[in-house]
């Protein structure tokens, strides 16, 4: 037993309640080394009354370690703990000072979760667990009032650059929520639909209008109460983090300089304002110089944001922000934001932009959850470029699953594509099969999945601005066999609470140097396999079967036979197969 491996801390992913009543403790060990995990739990002012052994399971695993995981519910929401590991005949008892051979029976010693506050327990909205997202860029979906059209607008359908313009609007999207109905999607997420000077809209001129070239107030209000009653959620996109160069405060900082009452909402290093060898003499996103950077620690900035964060949901109904940038903006700023938003509808979904690991913004004080680019990566890496194995995968994606409270993981922005990335079909070289295999993991891990405008039916391009291309809606020219698949996708995941967050996360089978993929789903009343062949060559997939009769949810061209508890599936060339069976 390598003692050095096991780790443990009484916080954050490591030991946190997940509801009112229950707490989930986790215990890192190397891999492979431990046999059984047991947490010995009870109330340090009733020990001997409410101490109980509790096992806990291997909840997941990475390269190096194994992550095991259990549950309690203390009597009296306080909780004493110390552990009993195992491994074949070696046994050891590990508390919050040390290793030792005999059971501890003093509870001083041992961990602690002091009590649970239901108000400071990690909830995020309940209605994210079922949601299938569909991301639209506003400016390239529809054009709905031509009347609306900035000037030199362009032919739809032409060649989208950084600055050019096509005259999408929100009446646009409003007229083709039938399609999106038809689709299956049942949340929207917007990029930015504020006042700006550019087709993208992160440069917000004004956060409590919406952009004229996209409609007005009562157009917003109008598309979220249609989307409402065909139950599709909405989601709107707000640049906290930096402003634009046409933002009313920045306008007068630049005529009014050290003189201007708004010069302390900006972060200026020398007046006047200019941009000397490419770095402007304020701090900005990147280096952009249209983009200064908010300074939201300032008390009137936080004021002001904060009243458009409440704004947007109170007065006009939306379902939560993705918060751009998010990882730029001071810790405190956010713990106030989710404050105001979760005041005004407690079911507000509260998204960052955090492209790399986000733990620390995912404790319930923040962020409800951050958009899963490391899962973009990998899914990227295994299933499209065929620069990682199945092991690794497994790995991958076991080390993410690590990192957060379970709460987390269920609400998780899980996203292959965006406006910021190649688009899917485009990083696959226009190949299919990668895409489908890559849709079909994305549509039954946990977390909610979200497709980018357009992937649905073939819509392609490189990075910005190529992924930024108008929809395309003369159906003789959409891909309507890949739109039948996405439909089938979505039912698939509707219909099945065992592939959202009901269900747990097992690979069965993910070996070095392979590339076979098997993912176990599984609830109280269902099991389910989803099996992935992402190789040129008919792979032949064995696995004990255990008690129950197969039925097929969803594949293509593959064969299974069952011989003596064996269950064997043959899948073609990038071939995938999704089996269940009953379980209650």
């Amino acid at each position: 037993m390598l003692l050095e491996a096991i780790f443990h801390q009484p916080k954050r992913n490591w030991a946190y309640a997940y509801d009112k009543d229950t707490i989930r403790l986790r215990l890192r060990a190397k891999k492979n080394d431990l046999t059984e995990v047991y947490a010995l739990t009870g109330d340090k002012y009733a020990w001997d009354r409410t101490k109980e052994l509790v096992p806990l399971t291997k909840y997941t695993s990475d390269s190096m370690f194994d992550y095991y995981e259990g549950q309690v519910k203390p009597p009296y929401h306080r909780l004493k703990y110390s552990f009993l590991l195992k491994s074949g005949t070696e046994q050891i008892w590990m508390t919050e000072t040390d290793f030792q051979t005999h059971e501890p029976d003093d509870p001083g010693h041992m961990f602690q979760f002091p009590y649970i506050h239901p108000g400071a327990v990690f909830t995020p909205p309940a209605w994210v667990k079922d949601a299938i997202f569909y991301q639209i860029f506003p400016e390239r979906f529809a054009n709905g009032n031509p009347d609306l059209n900035p000037e030199h607008v362009e032919p739809w359908g032409g060649e989208p650059t950084p600055f050019n313009f096509f005259g999408g609007d929100l009446q646009g999207v409003i007229d083709h929520l039938d399609y999106l109905e038809e689709l299956g999607i049942n949340a929207i997420y917007f990029t930015p639909i504020f006042e700006a000077t550019t087709n993208h809209k992160y440069d917000t001129e004004d956060y409590l209008r919406v952009d004229r070239h996209f409609g007005d107030a009562d157009t917003v209000k109008r598309l979220v109460e249609l989307c409402h009653a065909r139950g599709i959620r909405v989601l709107l996109d707000a640049v906290f983090n930096h402003s634009g160069k046409t933002f009313a405060p920045f306008v007068d900082v630049q005529k009014n300089g050290e003189k201007s009452k708004y010069k302390d909402w900006f972060h200026v290093h020398e007046f006047p304002l200019d941009v000397k060898d490419g770095i402007p003499t304020y701090e900005t996103f990147g280096f952009e110089a249209h983009m200064p950077k908010l300074n939201t620690e300032n008390p009137e900035v936080k004021a002001y944001l904060l009243e458009v964060a409440e704004y947007w949901i109170k007065e006009v109904g939306t379902d939560g922000w993705r918060l751009d940038v998010a990882d730029e903006v001071d810790n405190a700023f956010w713990r106030d934001f989710r404050r105001v938003v979760k005041a005004a509808n407690p079911d507000a979904y509260i998204l960052g932009e955090v492209w790399n690991e986000s733990s620390s913004w995912l404790q319930g004080d923040q962020f409800d959850a951050s958009m899963n680019y490391p899962f973009t990566e990998a899914v990227n890496r295994f299933f499209i470029k065929d620069a990682m194995h199945a092991e690794q995968f497994a790995n991958s994606i076991g080390r993410q699953l690590s990192r957060y409270p379970l709460q987390a993981s269920e609400v998780a922005f899980n996203l292959l594509d965006s406006h910021d990335t190649p688009r899917l079909l485009t990083l696959c070289e226009g190949d299919q099969r990668k895409m489908k295999l890559a849709a079909l993991f994305q549509f039954t891990y946990m977390g909610t999945p979200c497709i980018y405008y357009g992937d649905e039916i073939g819509l392609d391009g490189e990075h910005d601005p190529g992924c930024r291309k108008c929809m395309e809606w003369d159906e003789t020219k959409q891909d309507r066999e890949l739109f039948t698949f996405y439909q089938k996708l979505i039912a698939l995941r509707h219909a099945h609470p065992a592939l959202r967050a009901e269900g747990s996360i097992r690979f069965l089978q993910a070996r070095e140097g392979g590339s076979q993929l098997v993912m176990e789903r599984q609830d109280e009343e269902e099991r389910i396999l989803i099996l992935f062949n992402r190789s040129e060559e008919t792979a032949i997939v064995e696995l004990e079967a255990g008690a129950g009769e197969w039925t097929e949810l969803f594949g293509e061209n593959y064969r299974t036979a069952k011989e003596e508890g064996i269950l064997a599936v043959e899948l073609p060339a990038y071939g995938y197969v999704v089996l269940s069976t009953d379980i209650t």
